[in-house]
């Protein structure tokens, strides 16, 4: 495999993706990093409310517009950071407030639309489909034209289908049959007043002190003013995704879940044409990398020899745990060439698993080394990760 710097060379969007619990978090920020210590002005953007990629980067919160990234946390790890670094966590509700503002006409129409109680409830609960405000965030970064790259950490696999989806499913929704109905001059909002309904939001009004009808007739009006700049949007983003500078990252672990996972969503990425750049496998044994391991023969030679020198108990132990060492590097083995396979990708870059949970600048450095590395010094690390260098 070419190292990751030439697979990512003239994109200027990195989207990482793949299930959950897979470290896509640490990997956008080691990508980050990486680029940045090449001279790349970079922001990741992450919608992990639980503070990975603060955590990660030493910061004690991110917020909803990047933040750079002090260079010198880095310099005690032995990277220097040419370029910049920013990161961000997203806020969806705001994001999608701050969309609202972009694309009303006016500032009458902009707080008609955010003062309003049916777009607030509305607004919330699209907030809460995390997809389509990062997806949001995104293309406004990218129009706005300050940073060299952006890396942005996906939800889930499976909410990331969602997230291929949101353009079309946008479009679809405001040229959808049921909106024109309920806009059109004699649709289902010139009928709303009609006298029984009339009667039901007068009692409502009385008893709740809520004008719901004033609130729905404000909003859909409201709305009818910001369709075409939604739909121009949701264009923008579906070429955007297709723009040959925008590549995505396959994250996963050697474990079965992750690995359909993987599968299922390079297989939807291939449908809509859209471009892998990589293929990176988090948390592997780091025992893969021994080119010639022990076969049961050697194993058996092996504990007599102990048996020898240290007892038989102790050689049985011995033997047992290098048995089972070789279990485990085997079927990660196994899982990552079917990963391989299935996806149709030569080589994929490998991350040992660490003896401790990567949650702090340090092990960030070491992720960001590994994915970095060429393939000779990848190979070196992994030996050394398992004992074998």
């Amino acid at each position: 495999m070419t190292s990751l710097t030439e697979r990512l060379d003239g994109r200027r969007v990195v989207i990482v993706a793949g299930s959950g619990g897979v470290g896509k978090t640490t990997a956008s920020a080691a990508i980050g990093l990486g680029l940045a210590a090449q001279g790349k002005r970079v922001a990741v953007i992450t919608i992990d409310p639980a503070k990975r990629l603060a955590d990660a980067l030493g910061l004690e919160e991110l917020g909803n517009e990047p933040r750079r990234v002090d260079p010198e946390r880095f310099s005690d790890h032995g990277i220097e950071v040419t370029g910049e670094l920013w990161a961000m966590m997203l806020d969806a509700k705001r994001t999608f407030d701050d969309l609202i503002e972009r694309l009303s006409p006016d500032a009458k129409t902009r707080d008609e639309i955010l003062d309003n109680r049916i777009y607030q409830e509305l607004s919330s609960a699209v907030a809460g489909s995390q997809e389509f405000t990062a997806i949001a965030k995104l293309y406004d970064l990218d129009r706005e034209g300050g940073f060299d790259v952006l890396v942005l950490d996906t939800p889930p696999s499976r909410s990331a289908l969602d997230f291929l989806d949101a353009p079309d499913r946008l479009t679809n929704f405001f040229e959808g049959r049921a909106l024109k109905i309920f806009l059109a001059p004699t649709g289902l909002a010139a009928k709303v007043m009609s006298r029984g309904t009339g009667v039901v939001f007068s009692v409502l009004r009385r008893v709740t002190g809520v004008d719901l009808l004033e609130d729905v007739s404000v909003f859909f009006r409201a709305l009818g003013g910001i369709i075409d700049g939604f739909k121009e949007r949701a264009a923008g983003v579906k070429k955007l995704l297709a723009d040959p500078g925008t590549t995505f990252l396959i994250v996963s672990s050697p474990q079965h879940e992750p690995i359909e996972e993987a599968i299922h969503f390079a297989g939807k990425l291939r449908e809509a044409k859209l471009r892998i750049g990589a293929l990176i496998v988090n948390r592997v044994d780091p025992g893969v990398a021994d080119t010639d391991p022990p076969d049961a023969d050697a194993i058996a030679v092996l504990q007599e020899t102990l048996a020898r020198e240290l007892g038989a108990p102790l050689a049985r132990k011995v033997a047992r745990t290098l048995t089972d060492a070789r279990v485990l590097a085997d079927r990660d083995a196994a899982s990552i060439l079917h990963l391989q396979d299935a996806i149709g990708e030569a080589e994929a870059l490998l991350v040992p698993q660490f003896t401790d949970d990567i949650h702090d600048l340090e092990g960030l450095a070491l992720v960001h080394e590994h994915l970095f590395a060429t393939d000779d010094e990848r190979a070196r690390m992994m030996s050394a990760a398992a004992g074998l260098g």
